[in-house]
């Protein structure tokens, strides 16, 4: 969270310097990730008051004529930005003066289109002060009089960035960091200006989901009520220009960009308050009525203020107007949920984001306030789903004061009214925010100290929970604590002891190293995790770098990898793209792959769990591209498919494994490999999985070039059954045998028919030959293998021959024939 140190010491004026507030943040459990010295315009930068303007004919130009003030006088600019065209005069513009240095460049007068260019009007970027580029800097009337230096009103300034954990809601404001600041350094908290308290009923109806509203949902259950608080309250007579110089500033340091007075107002009260707000333009509002209502069981497309589509569906709370789609009274309404129903009227997705309809504009004169409290569960699922990471949706889902929603209503019409806008007094409040608020906890000061390990006392820890904004009631030792409504992170006791070391100082905390106990049920807890260990020494060494990916995957992933659907979905996905748990590690493999250089060496391995129909598991993963992958002809060196295997075969060798691969065919080859080459590993016997090269139809979905070669394997690894036996020390016998065979047939099936028939004699079978011609016929090739023969003893003809001849009566059953030429 981004926000200026003249913001937080306007409400803490003891507050200390930026390099002492570092640590100190760091000791509240707010570490600092970094500051930035924003710096002011130079002086030669001046507001100027726009006179008139005017389109130059035959260009994208516009010229605008201004007022400099006393100093400088009247002249004009031509400007193309899109935002200069037909400006209202009085109208306030940042201008760069003749003779001013800016960006390495010196601005003077010259003519444009037949118009003398008197400096130049800039953007907020361009004066170094924003990242806004869209147009000039528009700023409102009667901010200051023309030629005021606009360094006066912009100086420069420090800007925190706090690291905010999750839990920490009541901190993403400038009231709430202020607040815990004051709690925790016992400073005094100027509290922000408040605005006119609303005053009898308002103009606009609104109505809620009725109590107990059950809709179910297949994969989350049952929903809550979706908004426990809503406050609404209407403005007339907006002028829809820019926002106040100071507000845009505040705005600005804080990383957002100014729009226009309505929506720098509404982004302001969040950031001041944090409490999100929306505004809708009331000639929009059908009825002057809003309806707080699920959406469509068969889902609906709903177009937000960017402009993007989105389906939203039961699951969803939406604001809707008067014509409450179609229905003709608000009770209807939820009679009829899941059925046909018209889409106008779709203000905003609650918490999230405004439609397209309803939003403000240029031309927006009289405003509906929406201030309200909805429930994080379904604005955390709403925004997950959908996949919009809004500013509104990172407070809601974290969760937002309940009793926030009135005062953020007034703050907000006190602000336009201070830009001329007329408030109506009353306001509609409707709901009840009290199931919403923290409960009340019993503790004891005894249990805390218990936890913690070290002595406080009580009387401190009802101090700095008093000071937290706690009502602490209870007598000696026992404690009664009533959180803050803003302390939506408080239930239980372990909740208050944490608050209680984090004032009281975490440095202070002792530090004890644990007993270690050695039991019975820990003898070889580890040798999972040891053999993990050797296998990621082995692939190193090999030459592999571990991948640690994601264990989230979606069913575009899946479908592009060609691997298994996934069948287990998390119920709050973090992205809209990791929505289910993977059934393979391939894929992401792959992903990984992509960062790397198109022909750079990539030998990647996973080590991870997969989550498929079968049940969890946990697997290997390999994956080769790059040069090692890819075939040289140039010099005679070959790559691809027999480096992988090589490198598997070294792996095995190092682990004291055998390794076979059997070749694929048909339906066994997995989908992600090219089926002429693939096979499946058999280790020390048993069939663990695959390897081959990659379809390049998937390699494409990823965005791959060249070869990119695949293994998968189940863990943990079969384990050898070890034996000893003497080394024999007499000589080998030999025999050659060339078998001719179909094409299709694999050495693999050859060895295995061999070796069936060999006994205990047959040392090895090694190939030293392959030839296909004329001599052996179409469709057939010739396989000659050398078979090596052993025994305790001095083998003789008598004791090979008939194991020889066995075999070749072996191969001849399978229908296979003997080469004797």
């Amino acid at each position: 969270m981004k926000i200026p140190y003249s913001w937080l010491k306007e409400l803490l004026p003891d507050l200390p310097s930026v390099s002492e507030l570092e640590p100190i943040l760091a000791g509240m459990g707010l570490p600092l990730e970094g500051t930035e010295e924003v710096g002011t315009v130079p002086e030669g930068v001046v507001l100027v008051e726009v006179a008139s303007t005017e389109p130059i004919e035959g260009t994208k130009l516009t010229k605008i004529t201004f007022d400099a003030g006393p100093q400088h006088g009247t002249h004009t600019i031509a400007s193309g930005a899109p935002n200069a065209v037909g400006l209202s005069a009085g109208t306030l513009l940042a201008l760069v003066t003749p003779g001013t240095e800016l960006g390495g460049m010196t601005y003077g007068v010259r003519e444009m289109q037949g118009v003398e260019s008197w400096g130049m009007a800039a953007s907020e970027k361009e004066l170094g002060i924003g990242e806004n580029n869209a147009g000039v800097m528009l700023i409102a009337p009667g901010e200051a009089p023309a030629g005021t230096p606009l360094r006066d009103l912009w100086p420069a300034d420090t800007v925190l960035d706090i690291e905010v954990t999750p839990n920490r809601a009541d901190v993403l404001s400038a009231l709430g960091l202020a607040r815990d600041l004051a709690a925790f350094l016992g400073l005094e908290l100027r509290e922000p200006q408040k605005g006119p308290v609303a005053q009898g009923e308002g103009e606009i109806r609104v109505s809620l989901p009725p109590k107990g509203l059950v809709l179910e949902r297949d994969t989350t259950g049952t929903y809550r009520d979706g908004c426990d608080h809503f406050v609404a309250r209407t403005v007339s007579g907006v002028h829809n220009g820019p926002s106040p110089l100071w507000m845009q500033r505040r705005i600005t340091l804080s990383g957002m960009r100014p729009r226009n007075l309505l929506v720098d107002a509404s982004n302001y009260v969040m950031l001041e308050l944090g409490q999100p707000t929306a505004i809708y333009d009331r000639a929009e509002v059908q009825e002057d009525a809003l309806l707080v209502s699920f959406g469509l069981q068969q889902g609906e497309d709903v177009t937000d203020l960017l402009g993007q589509t989105h389906r939203v569906g039961q699951e969803d709370l939406l604001i809707l107007d008067g014509r409450h789609r179609g229905i003709p009274s608000v009770a209807e309404a939820f009679a009829s949920v899941g059925q046909p129903q018209q889409t106008d009227g779709v203000l905003g997705i609650a918490g999230v984001i405004g439609a397209e309809y309803g939003h403000v504009t240029a031309q927006t004169t009289d405003a509906v306030i929406e201030s309200a409290h909805f429930d994080p569960v379904l604005v955390r699922r709403t925004a997950s789903r959908l996949g919009l990471k809004t500013d509104a949706a990172y407070r809601f889902e974290r969760g937002v004061d309940p009793l926030l929603p009135p005062r953020a209503a007034d703050r907000l019409v006190g602000l336009l009214a201070d830009a001329g806008a007329t408030i109506y007094p009353g306001a509609t409040v409707v709901g009840d925010p009290t199931p919403s608020l923290p409960g009340p906890i019993q503790t004891a000061g005894d249990q805390i100290r218990a936890l913690l390990g070290m002595h406080i006392d009580t009387a401190e820890m009802r101090d700095i929970l008093t000071r937290l904004g706690c009502q602490v009631s209870g007598e000696g030792e026992d404690l009664t604590v009533q959180p803050p409504s803003w302390r939506v992170d408080m239930h239980i006791w372990q909740d208050l002891a944490e608050e209680v070391a984090r004032l009281h100082g975490y440095a202070e905390l002792p530090e004890t190293l644990p007993t270690l106990r050695p039991h019975d049920s820990n003898l070889g807890a580890s040798q999972a995790s040891e053999r993990r260990d050797a296998l990621r020494r082995t692939l190193s060494g090999l030459g592999f770098q571990e991948a640690v990916t994601y264990t989230f995957t979606s069913d575009a992933e899946a479908a592009q990898a060609r691997s298994e659907a996934p069948g287990v979905r998390l119920q709050n996905p973090m992205t809209a793209d990791r929505t289910a748990l993977r059934t393979a590690l391939y894929p992401s493999l792959l992903r990984a792959a992509g960062a790397y250089g198109k022909g750079e060496r990539t030998l990647l391995f996973e080590i991870g769990r997969i989550f498929p129909a079968a049940g969890e598991q946990e697997r290997l993963g390999l994956l080769m591209r790059g040069d090692l992958a890819a075939r040289n002809h140039t010099d005679g060196v070959r790559g691809g498919y027999g480096v992988f295997r090589g490198l598997l075969e070294a792996f095995a060798a190092a682990q004291g494994a055998s390794l076979e691969i059997q070749q694929l065919r048909g339906e066994e080859v997995p989908g992600a490999l090219h089926p002429g080459i693939a096979g499946a590993v058999v280790w020390n016997g048993e069939r663990i999985g695959w390897l081959g090269a990659l379809h390049p139809e998937v390699a494409a979905e990823f965005g791959l070039k060249g070869d990119t070669f695949l293994a998968e394997l189940h863990l943990p690894l079969p384990e050898r059954t070890w034996t000893f036996a003497d080394p024999s020390r007499a000589p080998a016998a030999w025999r050659d045998l060339a078998v001719i065979v179909p094409r299709g047939v694999s050495y693999g099936e050859i060895v295995a028919v061999l070796r069936q028939t060999g006994g205990e004699l047959l040392e090895s079978v090694e190939p030293f030959d392959v030839y296909t011609g004329e001599q052996v016929g179409e469709g057939q090739r010739s396989v000659a293998v050398r078979l090596t023969y052993r025994a305790a003893q001095t083998l003789t003809d008598a004791d090979v021959d008939p194991v020889f001849q066995a075999q070749i009566e072996a191969v001849r059953a399978q229908g296979w024939a003997i080469r004797d030429k």
